[in-house]
């Protein structure tokens, strides 16, 4: 599901009026590469694959959102143009490469055109996730990943991951109630892999509580499988959140 309306639009708030305190965030849910870049001299496969965004996970995040009544963040265009849940230093922000595909539209850039892609596609995102926080009391981040099941020729055998860095009470919680799947905790990604930036921005600094989940992408393949994979993590979020007593039912 690629979510971009036009070049112009690089973030997309869904259900901000939702009443609970919980925060969705999807930062790789688009394939979108605006017209000016020249799709970084990429293939259409590459381009569609999950280098470039993370299939599936647009989609659950959408159904949680409903399910959850609860406001929805997401980035509308590719992580190669520039990887939100990464901060500007991060070298792989704006990746040359990504697994086997080179990214030639990113190679050799100025600083100051690094800075353009930082103020045009980084900023705002940053901006309008922290605004959404902010109106809400108690917030809970939760942010949507899926990830492939084969990488650089490795089969991944974990079917979701329950993802924190030094503040784990949230997923600690979700991990005594998550059931049905093969669940492990910093896998297939952990902090060591820089994926946490988004929960050190946004939750961390303000002692909000937090998780990241990772879905392996062939689970969440079409609608039916979307629905049933957001219902059940509706229902851990839900009752892991009840279990520590927190009240994100009003924003």
């Amino acid at each position: 599901m690629d979510l971009h309306q036009d070049d112009s639009r690089v973030v997309e708030v869904s259900r901000s009026r939702a009443r609970s305190a919980i925060v969705l965030v999807c930062e790789h849910a688009s394939f979108h590469i605006p017209e000016d870049l020249n799709n970084l001299g990429i293939s259409i496969a590459a381009k569609r694959s999950h280098v470039a965004w993370d299939p599936g996970a647009i989609a659950v995040a959408q159904r949680m959102s409903k399910d959850l009544d609860a406001v929805l963040v997401a980035s509308t265009v590719s992580r190669l143009v520039y990887d939100c849940n990464r901060p500007p230093e991060a070298t792989d922000a704006i990746p040359t490469r990504s697994e086997i595909y080179d990214v030639p539209g990113n190679v050799g850039l100025t600083d100051n055109e690094k800075r353009a892609r930082v103020a045009r596609y980084y900023a705002p995102f940053r901006e309008k996730l922290a605004s959404e926080i902010a109106r809400r009391t108690n917030p809970v981040i939760v942010t949507v990943h899926s990830f492939t099941p084969n990488y650089n020729g490795e089969t991944r055998e974990v079917e979701i991951g329950i993802l924190h860095d030094r503040d784990s009470a949230l997923a600690d919680a979700v991990m005594q109630v998550a059931s049905g799947h093969v669940v492990r905790r910093n896998d297939p990604y952990g902090p060591k892999d820089g994926v946490t930036h988004t929960l050190k921005e946004h939750a961390l600094k303000h002692g909000h509580l937090n998780v990241m989940i990772e879905v392996r992408n062939d689970l969440i393949a079409d609608e039916t499988t979307q629905t049933a994979m957001a219902k059940t993590l509706t229902g851990w979020i839900t009752q892991a959140l009840e279990t520590l007593g927190a009240d994100a039912c009003k924003a």
